[in-house]
């Protein structure tokens, strides 16, 4: 196993790093709005997030397994309030904003669709000739335009910093000439983020704020983590079957050592917090010798780089590709998982389908948005693809059943 160089001397950082976003700093909202006499910008922005409808929905929502095979299994919510604790931790250690870092792992998957990535990737073809389905593209149109709660605005009115963060959590969507990031290059920008950059300029060739690379990096953690946890649990691999991976294989080892005879449960999860607790310490060491290595001082300085600065050590990166590769083959390709992806995608191509040719089928709000949308096939398809992607998997399975005579049984 990888050893950790991380020390608990520099645990958690006593004061703000100078290369931290300062919430009295922020650019603001596209709104303006009084500030609180009680809360940073920072501090509202993930309460908003928490209280809209879009985040409570995440309860219903595939993360990898659908509602009947248990209800311990992870939803796209409990994922998003593992990366948000991941995530404080991450920034409370290198003395960041944690609010900041908090409210964009919780919003992280505001814009997935229902049925995990196989609803986004179903969304996305039937998408393809109005500029295609993205969920990071889908959560700005949630936080900016799709939640209705205020009487001011539309959307949350977030700060640009976690507008910002939302956008670039995964790196800058421009390169520097100008030219689209290579993951949008046969695609293009997200119309919905191509149209919000024009009056809310997100500097889309930058790299985000430390807080949002760290949201980021906890999303990978909690991921692979979890989904380990839940594979096991699920039986879709066997704990003889971690040895494939010589990184789990030597995490494993020790456990067997330590606790001889210890119950496969606490076994399974020994290694899940073991292996949380090996990334989480692995990143703040590797980002606080990155960091004081290029000389980091200001925002920025962070915005400036061109590679993130809050990263995996070489050896941990080599461990977690290798724990991804092995999750892909045993976990997410296996055929009982695959089988409930396929009726998955035809619940959602039926829905589409329907409400395309008839849209006054959806609600009544939903109908009128449509009506009011105008004259196009595009316009209509994307208030379509609008309703559909904010449904839980649930809610999609009684509307097909609602409106078709035969619904799959994802299972």
């Amino acid at each position: 196993m990888p050893a950790c160089h991380f020390s608990a001397a520099y645990a958690f950082a006593p004061t703000r790093a100078p290369y931290a976003a300062d919430p009295a700093r922020s650019r603001g909202r596209l709104i303006a709005e009084p500030h609180s006499p009680s809360r940073s910008v920072f501090q509202r922005d993930r309460d908003r997030i928490i209280h809209c409808t879009a985040f409570r929905r995440l309860a219903h929502k595939t993360q990898v397994f659908v509602p009947h095979e248990g209800d311990h299994f992870r939803t796209r919510l409990t994922h998003s309030l593992e990366v948000g604790q991941i995530a404080r931790t991450l920034a409370r250690a290198l003395g960041l904003d944690d609010d900041l870092a908090e409210a964009l792992a919780l919003a992280h998957d505001l814009g997935h669709t229902p049925f995990g990535h196989t609803g986004e990737d179903v969304l996305d073809e039937l998408m393809s000739p109005y500029g295609g389905f993205d969920h990071n593209a889908q959560a700005l149109r949630i936080v900016t335009k799709l939640e209705r709660r205020y009487a001011a605005f539309d959307g949350l009115n977030l700060s640009w910093e976690t507008l910002e963060g939302l956008v670039k959590h995964n790196g800058p969507l421009l390169q520097a000439d100008g030219r689209v990031a290579a993951r949008y290059a046969k695609r293009g920008l997200p119309a919905a983020i191509r149209e919000y950059n024009t009056v809310h300029n997100l500097e889309l060739a930058h790299f985000a704020s430390a807080e949002a690379q760290a949201a980021a990096l906890a999303d990978g953690i909690a991921y692979n983590a979890h989904d380990l946890d839940d594979a096991l649990r699920a039986g879709l691999i066997d704990f003889a079957q971690i040895g494939e991976v010589d990184f789990l294989r030597d995490m494993g080892g020790e456990i067997a050592a330590l606790y001889p005879g210890l119950e496969p449960v606490r076994a399974v999860h020994e290694l899940v917090r073991r292996l949380i607790t090996f990334f989480i310490e692995d990143s703040i060491a590797e980002s606080r010798e990155r960091i004081a290595a290029l000389g980091v001082a200001s925002v920025a300085d962070v915005r400036a780089q061109l590679a993130p600065l809050i990263r995996f050590s070489p050896a941990a990166s080599s461990a977690d590709k290798a724990i991804s590769s092995f999750l892909l083959a045993n976990m997410y390709r296996h055929q009982r998982l695959v089988q409930i992806r396929d009726q998955a995608g035809l619940i959602v191509r039926d829905l589409f389908a329907r409400f395309f040719v008839a849209p006054d089928l959806m609600p009544a709000e939903w109908a009128e948005t449509a009506a009011k949308a105008g004259a196009g096939e595009a316009r209509l398809a994307r208030v379509v693809c609008d309703y559909i992607a904010g449904m839980t998997d649930r809610y999609a399975v009684a509307e097909h059943r609602s409106l078709f005579d035969v619904t799959p049984e994802l299972q």
